[in-house]
Order: structure tokens, then C-alpha cells, then sequence
């Protein structure tokens, strides 16, 4: 198993398209990487909640994906706003991050994060145990599916200057009352969103496939051998739950963990131990 040893501090690795992506390491122990959703960076997402005590324990790979915080955007490129060369990048990324950590890396990453982490899977990518933080599916009628051109629909505002129409629009799609968003709006973090509403194109490439109120397609995840525990939130709604219960059991090796009181966001104190148990089993 691979074990590292490492002070905290911004290190740099080059995907494979040239762009730097930025990560820290922290801890010692068997190599984490943490993979964040939409919006999130290492300073303000879930690695922040995680690493403090994950570090106790292990090596924690923190990296911000591209376009967000230290690390590098997309080169200027025609085919850079289609869904699958969106995809492809963000995969390429995080192999990068995963060269350094290691083939025996343990991998956690959340919401769209933990659909970024099975696409890696599917391509090839050597994990030594995966964690899954409610990937946002809807695969049934439990929830209305979201509309297939929010990317497009994002894209347009972010090209003509409008980020925080394009994070208003993703605030309610994923459901934030209005209220809460008008008090984010006057908060420091508003300005921290809108400085990466960019990247919100490259999160709907990942899930809006799979938001359309169908099941997961047959063979989609059969070629996935790496144990994956699949983790839902008790007070998460309905849809989530079905969601998770549908992607665990597409996984040839998945498991599904329901964290009593918790919902879409990671909370450390709750997490923490249910992950440092799976990897353990």
C-alpha cells in the first residue's frame, strides 16, 4: 500500500492537456484523494470538511479541479464546451493527481465529484477502494428530471459576463430555497461561486445524462471492480436515496451506507469513521 509523508503546501502536476492542476498533500498514512463537487475547491468544500481528521490517519491528496482555485483552465479550444471532451478532461485531471498518490490511492469524491471518480473508473483508472458521496442521479419519478441543455444554457450566461445568473440558475436547480440564496448573496462565499461559475458546464457534462428520470443503462458500471461504497444521507430526499440505492447495486462491487441525520453536505464527524471502516474491511 502506498504510504506518504508530506507537509501541507501547494504542489503542481500537468494533466495531459498541459494544464497545471493544483494540489496539497497532508498527513501520513495510505494515500486519500478527495474529488469535489460543483463549485467546491480544496479551501472550501469537501476536503475541508474531511481532511482534518482524515489526516490523522492518512495521506490526503486535496486538489482543486481545473478551472478553480490555483489550478489551471481549459486551453482555448472550439471543442472545449462539448459534454464528453468535458468529461475526458476532468478524467485526465484527476489521473494526474492519482500518478502522484499512487495505483493503491484510496479515492472519496462527492456529489458531482463521485461521478467523476466512476468515470475514471470506467476508464481504466487504478483505485484501491472508492467512496461515493451521493452522486446526484435521478433515476426514476421521485423527482422531475432536470433539463438536458442547463450546460448550454450555463455556457451562455458565462460568456456574456452574467456568473451570477449562472449560479443562481444551478442554486435552483439543486433545489436552495430562496430565501437561503438571497442571504448567500450578500456574503463574502457569493463572490467565491461566482468567480467559478465557469466550470459549472464541465459538472452538468458529468450528470445530466443521468438526471432524466431513467434507470441507469444496463453495463454502464458492470466493468467496475474496484469496492465502491456508495454513502446517502438519512434526511437526503427520496430521489437521492433511490438514486444511491440504484447505483450501489449496479456496481458490481457496491455497497450502500444511509449516515442517520445527514444530508447532501459532508460532514467530517460523520463520514470520517465510515469511511476509515470501509477501507479497513
Amino acid at each position: 500500500m502506498t504510504t506518504l509523508t508530506a507537509p501541507s503546501s501547494t504542489r503542481f502536476v500537468e494533466s495531459a492537456d498541459g494544464t497545471p492542476i493544483a494540489y496539497d498533500v497532508t498527513g501520513t498514512g495510505p494515500a486519500v484523494v478527495v474529488v469535489e463537487g460543483a463549485l467546491c475547491q480544496r479551501t472550501m468544500g469537501t476536503a475541508k470538511a474531511l481532511m482534518p481528521l482524515l489526516a490523522e490517519h492518512y495521506t490526503v491528496f486535496a486538489y482543486d479541479r481545473r478551472g478553480r482555485g490555483e489550478s489551471g483552465a481549459s486551453p482555448t479550444d472550439p471543442r472545449s464546451s462539448d459534454p464528453s471532451s468535458l468529461v475526458q478532461r476532468e478524467v485526465e485531471d484527476l489521473l494526474a493527481v492519482l500518478g502522484v498518490a499512487g495505483p493503491e490511492a484510496f479515492v472519496v469524491g462527492a456529489s458531482s465529484g463521485a461521478v467523476l471518480v466512476l468515470e475514471a473508473l470506467r476508464a481504466g483508472a487504478s483505485m484501491r477502494k472508492v467512496a461515493l458521496y451521493e452522486p446526484p442521479f435521478i433515476v426514476d419519478d421521485t423527482h422531475a428530471p432536470n433539463d438536458p441543455d442547463l450546460g448550454t444554457r450555463t455556457q451562455q450566461l458565462v460568456d456574456a459576463g452574467r456568473q451570477g445568473d449562472a449560479v443562481k440558475l444551478f442554486m435552483r436547480t439543486v433545489g436552495v430555497p430562496a430565501p437561503a440564496m438571497a442571504m448567500m448573496r450578500v456574503l463574502p462565499v457569493w463572490k467565491k461561486l461566482c468567480g467559478v461559475a465557469h466550470t459549472l458546464p464541465h459538472d452538468y457534462a458529468l450528470v445530466l445524462e443521468h438526471q432524466q428520470g431513467e434507470p441507469l443503462p444496463v453495463g454502464y458500471l458492470s466493468g467496475i471492480t474496484t469496492p465502491a461504497l456508495v454513502i446517502v444521507g438519512g434526511k437526503s430526499p427520496l430521489y437521492m436515496k433511490n438514486a444511491q440505492a440504484a447505483l450501489a447495486a449496479a456496481l458490481p462491487h457496491g455497497t450502500l451506507k444511509e449516515l442517520p441525520g445527514q444530508t447532501h453536505m459532508v460532514r467530517g464527524k460523520a463520514t470520517v469513521p465510515v469511511l476509515r471502516e470501509f477501507w479497513r474491511s
